[in-house]
């Protein structure tokens, strides 16, 4: 993309200017001054907005100046749904595969999955996930043994699971970030 996605950036400005809550510190004019210079992260946003991420800046990174952005869909990003873990689960599968995986779709999109960390911060913000899920970071550990695991918010509560990796199902989805 080489030209500025300006109807890109009306969508973002709208949504920073909606959600102060979740960057109260942060000037839109800073933001977009980091947006025109990077025309690679506008086509990531766009990917993340195409897909129904609706992404928003979350944080400021202070020794590098950068913004986080991150997913702040309702719920999991529709576009994004009915993934395993990652390429190791779907080449597991035998029978019924999904049509792909959350890590391969997230390294397509320019993304990556929110950490179990970055998810519970991203419900300090706001309630997300009250009718689906998201695939998460998963500790190597558990991944060599299978597993894989995903947050949600149910009863006013953040909770973490697990489930096999190769595991999918139409509620299950996953969030990104993008740092520009």
């Amino acid at each position: 993309m080489s030209q500025f996605d300006d109807s890109l950036k009306q969508i973002l400005q709208t949504r920073f200017e909606k959600h102060m809550n979740r960057h109260p510190q942060i000037s839109w004019v800073e933001v977009e001054k980091r947006l025109r210079a990077s025309p690679q992260k506008m086509q990531v946003l766009r990917h993340m907005e195409d897909s129904g991420g609706e992404p928003d800046v979350l944080a400021q990174i202070e020794e590098s100046g950068e913004f986080v952005f991150a997913d702040c869909a309702a719920e999991s990003p529709a576009g994004r749904r009915s993934l395993c873990y990652d390429k190791a689960a779907l080449d597991a599968r035998k029978e019924n595969k999904p049509r792909g995986s959350a890590i391969e779709l997230a390294k397509e999109l320019g993304v990556e999955i929110l950490s179990e960390v970055e998810y519970r911060h991203l419900q300090t913000l706001g309630e997300f996930d009250k009718k689906t899920s998201s695939w998460v970071q998963t500790p190597e550990a558990v991944r060599k043994l299978g597993g894989a695991l995903f947050c949600d918010r149910r009863y006013d509560q953040v909770f973490v699971y697990h489930n096999g990796a190769e595991s999918y199902y139409a509620a299950r989805g996953f969030r990104g970030r993008c740092i520009v």
